[in-house]
């Protein structure tokens, strides 16, 4: 079974990277250069700054979300754990892996309404909503409380400064061979010395140009 060729699924991808491809954003191109780098890098204005990015998909690319697929269908996942849902194209792969996992749960977050009622309609446009628990706030309050008690996958795709922030809320809920994919991590050197430390518990690699894939160790 795979339910990336699912004629619903699949076209509904092409339209929305279509969507994301053509998407602006007038407040984000009023910002110099210089005050972009800061706010994207910045741990305490991270909600500002992806507000004012609120009509941007900032989605991950197709091979990205082929690759997720790939990642939780090899490795059985059944609970999975995302940060920055956005209008949910990532999402939608990893529900489509759940589903032909007989896995039992996506949870996910993403603080900007609009986004997450797209994302609803998508999910449920794609036969895949029963599968996903989409957490509104900011995620460093949403994903600190009741996770599974073990998860196989997280996702790290939302304001990069908080990568070491959200691992460490999911951390102790990952499963010895658990899998942690975060998308730029290039833009967040922290995290990136944490989980490439030979004391951190991880084997951590880059992945393409823009991935760093981990596996928890213990």
């Amino acid at each position: 079974m795979n339910t990336l060729k699912d004629i619903r699924l699949a076209s509904l991808l092409d339209r929305l990277f279509d969507e994301a491809d053509a998407a602006t954003s007038p407040a984000l191109a009023e910002l110099s250069h210089a005050e972009r780098d800061r706010l994207m890098h910045s741990k305490t204005e991270y909600l500002d700054f992806y507000s004012r990015m609120k009509d941007l998909w900032l989605p991950v690319s197709r091979q990205t979300g082929e690759l997720l697929y790939m990642l939780a269908r090899s490795s059985g996942a059944r609970t999975i754990v995302e940060f920055g849902t956005s209008f949910g194209l990532s999402t939608l792969y990893l529900a489509a892996a759940l589903r032909d996992n007989d896995g039992a749960q996506l949870i996910t977050s993403e603080f900007e309404p609009s986004k997450i009622a797209r994302a609803r309609q998508n999910l449920a446009d794609a036969g895949l909503i029963d599968l996903v628990e989409i957490r509104e706030g900011d995620a460093l309050t949403t994903l600190s409380m009741d996770l599974p008690e073990s998860i196989d996958l997280l996702l790290l795709d939302g304001a990069k400064p908080l990568y070491p922030e959200v691992l460490s809320l999911v951390e102790s809920r990952l499963r010895p061979g658990a899998l942690v994919v975060a998308d730029d991590a290039h833009h967040c050197p922290d995290y990136l010395d944490r989980v490439r430390s030979t004391s951190g518990g991880y084997l951590s690699t880059p992945f393409a140009d823009d991935i760093e894939l981990s596996m928890r160790l213990a």
